[in-house]
């Protein structure tokens, strides 16, 4: 695994860190890697539940770093992947299409790529002070980090449009407010291992079929979704997890699933 990313995985949860601090956890080819990295060997893990994911430091993520920027993103593969996505995307792409739920807990700033990695995930929450921007035009380039797929399906085409256009920076409120963030927590990384923590007494199965039909809903024709959610329902009514999640709730205790 990179030095620019570490994992530490307890009770089901991974705790994801870019490790990056002297930098604010800026976008260098071995953040990159290292991101792309971390997700890939997440997604071949059946053990966990839950990931979250912050920055290490002073910030979540400031963005591109500029001398990276300046050497054309050296060591950022372009080749597509089987999801469709090059590198740069992979590491916002790739969290979405996990199969366990992503929160990232976010903290002091999470700017240009910074800001479309923090969208990947599927819950979002955020420090009172925390600034984000969608920085790109800033600099005379464009977000090209699987951004606009997701925003899609978080904010209005007007107010994406115009935090684009403009690069100009705003806060957690404004970000509460448009659908960017989730919710607004005083220390976002413990409030994002509780969620975590909830999320993970659920039964696996379930949690990774519903998030395949969140995944769907925003594009798919509506005989589609009627079709996926009957398909996934199939996969888990009577199997064991979830009669061992009926037993828990009945005998008011944890539940032991198997995964």
């Amino acid at each position: 695994m990179s030095d620019r990313v570490t994992t530490v995985l307890k009770g089901g949860i991974a705790d994801v860190r870019l490790a990056r601090p002297d930098k604010m956890n800026a976008l260098d080819p071995a953040m990159f890697e290292g991101i792309g990295a971390a997700i890939d060997a997440l997604a071949e893990r059946t053990d966990v539940r839950c990931v979250v994911l912050s920055g290490e430091g002073r910030a979540f993520c400031a963005g591109l770093d500029m001398a990276s920027m300046q050497a054309g993103r050296s060591g950022t593969g372009r080749e597509r992947n089987a999801q469709g996505a090059i590198l740069p995307q992979h590491v916002t792409w790739g969290w979405r299409n996990l199969p366990m739920p992503v929160i990232a807990a976010v903290h002091g700033v999470a700017f240009g790529g910074g800001f479309q990695i923090m969208s990947g995930a599927d819950i979002r929450i955020a420090a009172p002070n925390a600034r984000f921007a969608i920085r790109e035009t800033y600099w005379g380039l464009v977000p090209d980090m699987a951004g606009f797929p997701i925003w899609r399906g978080l904010v209005r085409d007007d107010v994406l449009r115009e935090l684009t256009y403009t690069a100009r920076e705003f806060d957690a409120a404004e970000a509460l407010h448009h659908g960017f963030v989730t919710r607004i927590a005083d220390d976002p990384h413990a409030a994002a291992m509780e969620l975590a923590r909830q999320i993970a007494a659920r039964s696996p199965h379930a949690i990774r079929g519903a998030k395949r039909l969140c995944n769907m809903a925003h594009d798919a024709d509506p005989l589609t979704m009627l079709q996926a959610e009957t398909d996934e329902q199939i996969k888990v009514i009577g199997k064991p997890n979830m009669m061992e999640q009926v037993r828990a709730n009945m005998e008011k205790r944890a539940a032991v699933f198997q995964d």
